[in-house]
């Protein structure tokens, strides 16, 4: 009985766990709410990031990096915005924003905040870079969904760890995929949980199951006709784990990520984006 049970126990501890997690920053709150928008305004997103000094000084230092290759400094949020786009640099918030929230968490041994918050910056990055490239649904999802698609895995951290270092320790012993053996050993996944977050958080409908289903998106019925994001999201993870770049330590070798994007159709288009995406993480390695 007591092995039946323990799985939706561990459920419901992780659960329970969604609201002991970092609360948002107010500039946090404000990008999240404007991921529906497709026209803020220019003072609008300065205003909002100019008001945490922190912040300001993180987006200055990674758009006068090196690997934007600027002639001049730029001097301001607004200068940064004229150059880069407000997409693009709500995205570079987005990200620095969710991974200094992250920061906050107390992991247990063995876990690493930097490792893990790099994972989800280069997922995001290259989600974002895939659906600049292919027709996906609610392609605007991209970057949040991909910055946030492994936050389950967190929560199993802090709620269960034990529990999950034995199902991480099983992984690399049986050199499994660490979903497979979150089902068997515990009778759902990393994935699930990341949907009820995002769920809790009142983020768009599409970023949720894109979360849930991004390690099977042949389950997700939501996009008929079109790319899922899910499918946008576990490519975009695919290469990045064989980039090294994983949430969880691992034994894994680098490999050639080339294939996945060829089997997507992106043959012509692979140097192009894994050239972009180096530049966006050479950038942000600096910050984290």
């Amino acid at each position: 009985m007591s092995s039946i049970l323990a799985p939706t126990h561990l459920r419901d501890k992780a659960l329970e766990g969604i609201g002991k997690l970092p609360p948002f920053s107010p500039v946090l709150t404000k990008l999240l709410a404007s991921l529906a928008k497709d026209d803020i305004m220019v003072t609008e997103l300065a205003d909002w990031i100019e008001k945490d000094t922190v912040l300001t000084g993180n987006v200055m230092r990674m758009v006068n990096s090196a690997a934007y290759g600027r002639m001049g400094t730029v001097s301001s949020v607004r200068h940064a915005i004229t150059i880069l786009g407000t997409n693009r640099l709500r995205n570079i918030v987005l990200g620095l924003s969710v991974c200094n929230m992250m920061a906050q968490l107390k992991l247990p041994a063995g876990w690493s905040t930097k490792q893990f918050n790099l994972h989800a910056v280069a997922v995001a990055n290259m989600s974002d870079l895939i659906v600049q490239n292919m027709t996906v649904e609610y392609a605007e999802g991209a970057f949040v969904a991909g910055l946030l698609h492994d936050v389950g895995k967190l929560l199993l951290a802090v709620t269960c760890p034990e529990e999950y270092a034995n199902v991480i320790a099983e992984s690399k012993r049986e050199s499994r995929e660490l979903y497979d053996v979150e089902i068997i050993q515990l009778g759902f996944s990393h994935a699930e949980l990341s949907q009820k977050v995002l769920e809790n958080w009142k983020l768009p409908i599409p970023v949720q199951v894109a979360a849930r289903f991004h390690h099977n998106p042949d389950a997700d019925a939501t996009a008929p006709g079109l790319t899922a994001l899910s499918r946008a999201l576990q490519l975009a993870d695919f290469t990045v784990n064989a980039l090294g770049i994983t949430a969880v330590a691992d034994d894994r070798d680098v490999t050639d990520p080339a294939p996945y994007l060829q089997a997507f159709g992106l043959g012509d288009k692979c140097e192009k984006i894994l050239k972009s995406f180096d530049q966006e993480m050479e950038a942000i390695r600096g910050i984290l």
